[in-house]
């Protein structure tokens, strides 16, 4: 596992239920300010089955990135949604309501 990778793991474990936190806020919290993309990257190698809450992690205009995976937007809609957060039409997630305050 990328030394990096535990810390990341660790503050998306963080975020409440019902909230979402983006790949920046990650990325600082965790000790690693400037590297979002860093978090991205750990969160497409999280195994199967984890217990990290990868879903609740959106970019930072507050929508569900694009991914080459086969409908893992729409997994990650029906996690927010059975998370309680509202996404729009357009996966937008309004992060005033809906954002993490750590």
């Amino acid at each position: 596992m990328h030394p990096n990778y535990r810390a990341i793991y660790m503050t998306v474990q963080r975020i409440p239920p019902g909230k979402v936190a983006s790949y920046g806020q990650i990325a600082r919290l965790a000790g690693l300010p400037g590297r979002a993309r860093q978090v991205g990257y750990a969160l497409h190698a999280l195994p199967p089955g984890s217990p990290v809450p990868w879903f609740r992690v959106v970019n930072a205009r507050g929508q569900i990135s694009q991914r080459e995976t086969t409908g893992a937007a729409n997994r990650q809609r029906d996690a927010l949604e059975a998370d309680g957060v509202d996404v729009d039409d357009r996966g937008r997630i309004d992060l005033k309501q809906f954002g993490w305050r750590a």
